[in-house]
C-alpha cells in the first residue's frame, strides 16, 4: 500500500475509532458497550487521543509527560499536554482516556463531568483511598492511579537489607495520619522489626515529638506527612539526627540530597513509564480495563555516601540495593 494509502487508512480508522468510542460511552457500561470497546481496542489500526493533565508546569510532572511522550511516539496515538488551570470537559472528553499527573490535575478532573476512564498518577495513597477515588469516579467514570509513595512493605525490606543491626523504627505522623500506623506496624513486623510510633498532635511543635522518636529508636522512617516533612522543618529534623546518630530513610532522592542516609522512591521518568504500558495494555486490547490502583512498579535507591561517612555506616552500593528488592531505573 501507498504512504498515502496508509495515511488515508490511518484517517479511515481514527475517525471510526473515535465515533465506536462515542456511541459506547452512551451505552451506559452495558454489554454491548463492552463488546463495542473490546472490538475497538482490539484493532491494531486504532488511534486514540490521550488527554495528559499536569498539575503545574514543574520539572517532575513535565517529566511524566516527557517520558510518556517518548514511549508513546511510534505507537500512532495523539498525547495532548493540558495543564489543569487550563482543563476544559471538551478537553477531557474528546479523549479516548486521561492522565492526571499529580493531586491538582486529579481534583480539577473530579470537578468535571464525563465518563472518559482516568489514570491519576502521582498521587499519595491516602488521597486516592480517602476521597481521590470516589470523586473522580463520581459513579461513572473508570478510574485508576499510580501511587506516589512506596509500599511499606517495600521499606520494611530495604531497611532489613541496608540497616541490618536496626531492631527499632521511629514513625512520626501527624493525627491526619494515623490510619497509617497499623499498615505501617505490619509491613516492619513482617521484618522482624519494632515499631516506635509518636504523633504531632495538633498545633504542637516538632521540637519535642522529634527528639522522643531518635530517643527511643534506632532509625527515622519518613512517611510523606506535610506537617513533619516540609521546607522549613528539614534543617531542624536532619540536624537531630546527626546529634542523636540516628539515620533517616526518606522517600524521594531530593530528602536523600537534603541529609537522609537513603531513600526509595520512583522517578518521574518511571510513573511515565509505568502508565504507558498500561495505556497501551488497554489500547491494544490485551488488557480490558485498567488495572487496579497500585503503588509504584519501577523505584530507586539513593544513598547519601557523605551523611553515611559521618554516620559510621556502610551500606551496599545503590544498584544492589535495587536488585536485591527487585527494582530497576
Amino acid at each position: 500500500m501507498s504512504v498515502v494509502g496508509r495515511a488515508c487508512g490511518r484517517q479511515a480508522w481514527r475517525g471510526a475509532g473515535l465515533t465506536l468510542f462515542n456511541a459506547w460511552r452512551w451505552l451506559a457500561g452495558g454489554r454491548a458497550g463492552l463488546v463495542c470497546l473490546c472490538l475497538l481496542f482490539a484493532s491494531p489500526a486504532f488511534s486514540a487521543r490521550v488527554t495528559v493533565v499536569l498539575s503545574n508546569d514543574s520539572a517532575p510532572y513535565q517529566e511524566v509527560y516527557q517520558a510518556m511522550r517518548a514511549m508513546l511516539d511510534d505507537s500512532g496515538h495523539e498525547l495532548v499536554r493540558v495543564y489543569a488551570e487550563n482543563l476544559s470537559t471538551a478537553a477531557a472528553g474528546d479523549a479516548q482516556l486521561v492522565v492526571a499527573v499529580g493531586t491538582s490535575a486529579a481534583e480539577a478532573l473530579a470537578g468535571m463531568p464525563g465518563r472518559t476512564p482516568v489514570l491519576a498518577v502521582l498521587v499519595p495513597r491516602a488521597w486516592y483511598a480517602q476521597s481521590g477515588q470516589q470523586r473522580l469516579s463520581d459513579g461513572r467514570r473508570a478510574v485508576s492511579a499510580i501511587f506516589l509513595d512506596q509500599p511499606f512493605e517495600r521499606q520494611a525490606r530495604l531497611i532489613r537489607l541496608a540497616l541490618p543491626d536496626v531492631r527499632r523504627v521511629g514513625i512520626l505522623l501527624s493525627a491526619e495520619q494515623r490510619g497509617l500506623v497499623d499498615d505501617i506496624d505490619a509491613a516492619l513486623r513482617s521484618q522482624k522489626l519494632q515499631m516506635v510510633h509518636v504523633s504531632l498532635e495538633p498545633g504542637e511543635r516538632l521540637a519535642l515529638p522529634l527528639e522522643t522518636v531518635f530517643a527511643e529508636s534506632d532509625m527515622l522512617l519518613a512517611v510523606p506527612d506535610p506537617r513533619v516533612f516540609n521546607s522549613n522543618t528539614a534543617q531542624s529534623l536532619f540536624l537531630t539526627s546527626y546529634r542523636y546518630r540516628d539515620p533517616v530513610m526518606g522517600y524521594s532522592r531530593s530528602l536523600t540530597r537534603a541529609g537522609a542516609l537513603l531513600s526509595l522512591h520512583s522517578s518521574p521518568a518511571q510513573i511515565g513509564r509505568q502508565a504507558v504500558e498500561w495505556i497501551n495494555g488497554v489500547l491494544s486490547g490485551a488488557m480490558p480495563r485498567l488495572p487496579a490502583a497500585s503503588y509504584p512498579a519501577y523505584f530507586s535507591v539513593s544513598v547519601n555516601e557523605q551523611v553515611a561517612r559521618s554516620l559510621g555506616f556502610v551500606l551496599l552500593p545503590e544498584n544492589e540495593l535495587e536488585k536485591r528488592l527487585g527494582g530497576g531505573r
